[in-house]
């Protein structure tokens, strides 16, 4: 089925990450957990590599420095561009939670998966990278063509990551693949704190400190006074991209290319076998308990990420050089985060690591809004003219410290739950009907994403306060973490 196997004369022990690798000896078929021959060690980790191309575009567009650019600067107004922010990403998964199972059901007839992604980062990368002309002041690109830019970027890639994810029992043997989810979501976590550690040197902290190590100027002659400390993030992120996906493309191996019906055929009978699936949920019962579950619980999770950062700069003023390091520190304890949601899968299983996991966040989310400038784990006042701790323009106080403590946790049990969610899919959907079910999964992570950014703004409109705003997404952990209770962790037997 694949040919990117170890020869004869490669076998022996392999290791990833410094972890053991059973990998073929001569005469020996090592099989994946679909059953095909697994991909050899270096298509396992260029599989994981793709996690790497693909997260700088999150923390560099739509986390930490074009988004807020976008709604201060461009828009102009923080409150209409935040609007304008939620809406480009609602048109978006509006449009991926009608079409992510049917491209599911597609893959699963045509067989093959990397066409795909080499369609949807061809679209991504362009794409990114035209940001460089998202410019203030009506210069350049019109709100409405940035924010088709978005919508478009954000479409393909959530795409992507249906069919990447897909691969990944095809690529691992079923004792692997909870290690090299992590391992995928690992580097992805790694590849955004490079990218970020590059933003803050070379671009952010140039003018602002008199460090000798630090250039005196922003390099590559961008004027910061134009923004192009931030717009060059659209770039970065496509050719990032673009590099990054090559060793996929020409060393994983994929699935042999099996003759199908035209595409407007085979999205007629994509849509037909999704409306299918759907219906045969009640066979699916355990798996439609599972996707109800995650449905929840990534809604909270997706409300942290949005969230958490907002909530940061409000309760503390934190400034935008503040917010770049905190996303470089979070950054660091995410890539443990994905290690450690692999350890816990492969050692425990996916449902305890779920519940640790998702627990986890619930425990941080608590710790980090019983902490304020003048209060303490809910009970301890603290006195916010007290001294800072040091001199460095960040993190001066002990509650900001204490919070980052807290908010750490947080980073690696949310990369661990990313990590062992789609681990948990892997094995509990049928093996010939991988895609479709990651189709399902993403829609899962996607029709309802709207809940959790409504709930915290809801409660924070309704008590008049941040910290009960924030703190509401323990609501939808607490749903999700109960329902996972009742998922038994077996692999389903394919409806007819």
């Amino acid at each position: 089925m694949v040919d990117a196997v170890e020869g004869p004369g490669e076998s022996g022990p392999k290791e990833i990450a410094g972890k053991p690798v059973r990998v073929e000896m001569p005469g020996e078929v090592l099989l994946s957990a679909t059953g095909d021959r697994a991909a050899d060690t270096k298509g396992q980790i260029s599989w994981a590599v793709f996690e790497w191309a693909r997260n700088p575009y999150v923390l560099l567009v739509t986390i930490y420095i074009f988004a807020p650019y976008f709604s201060n600067v461009v828009v102009g107004d923080p409150v209409r561009g935040q609007a304008i922010w939620g809406n480009i990403n609602g048109i978006a998964g509006f449009i991926i939670a009608c079409l992510a199972p049917i491209l599911g059901a597609i893959a699963d007839s045509g067989g093959r998966r990397k066409p795909w992604l080499a369609v949807f980062v061809g679209i991504m990368a362009p794409a990114t990278f035209m940001l460089w002309w998202a410019m203030p002041g009506g210069e350049g690109l019109s709100v409405f063509a940035i924010a088709l830019l978005i919508v478009i970027v954000s479409i393909a890639f959530s795409f992507s990551e249906v069919f990447h994810n897909s691969m990944l029992p095809a690529v691992a043997p079923n004792e692997r693949i909870g290690f090299l989810s992590g391992l995928g979501l690992a580097l992805g976590n790694a590849g955004g704190l490079i990218i970020l550690c590059f933003m803050l040197y070379a671009f952010m902290l140039p003018g602002r400190v008199d460090w000798s190590f630090i250039p005196g100027q922003a390099l590559f002659g961008l004027d910061v006074a134009a923004h192009e400390n931030s717009r060059i993030s659209g770039p970065f992120a496509g050719i990032w991209l673009f590099l990054f996906t090559l060793p996929l493309m020409f060393f994983t191996p994929d699935r042999a290319h099996v003759a199908g019906p035209r595409f407007t055929e085979a999205v007629k009978q994509g849509g037909l076998r999704v409306v299918k699936t759907v219906r045969q949920l009640k066979h699916y019962r355990n798996v439609a308990t599972y996707l109800i579950a995650r449905m929840f619980y990534n809604d909270g999770q997706t409300a942290i990420l949005i969230f958490g950062g907002v909530y940061a700069a409000g309760v503390f003023q934190w400034d935008a050089l503040t917010l770049t390091i905190y996303g470089i520190v979070l950054s660091v304890f995410a890539v443990g985060g994905g290690f450690f949601g692999g350890w816990l899968d492969d050692r425990f299983g996916s449902k305890v690591a779920i519940l640790v996991s998702i627990g986890g966040t619930g425990l941080g989310v608590l710790l980090a809004v019983s902490i304020t400038p003048t209060e303490l784990f809910f009970f301890i006042p603290w006195d916010a003219a007290s001294p800072p701790v040091w001199d460095l323009p960040f993190f001066a106080t002990v509650p900001e410290l204490l919070y980052v403590g807290v908010v750490i946790i947080v980073a690696i049990c949310i990369t661990a739950a990313y990590a062992n969610s789609r681990t948990m899919l892997a094995r509990l959907a049928p093996a010939s009907k991988m895609s479709e079910f990651f189709g399902l999964y993403a829609l899962s992570g996607t029709a309802t994403a709207f809940i959790g950014p409504a709930l915290v703004g809801f409660c924070t409109w309704f008590f008049h306060s941040q910290r009960a705003g924030f703190a509401s997404v323990l609501l939808l952990l607490g749903i999700g973490l109960a329902l996972i209770l009742f998922v038994t962790e077996e692999r389903a037997e394919a409806a007819e």
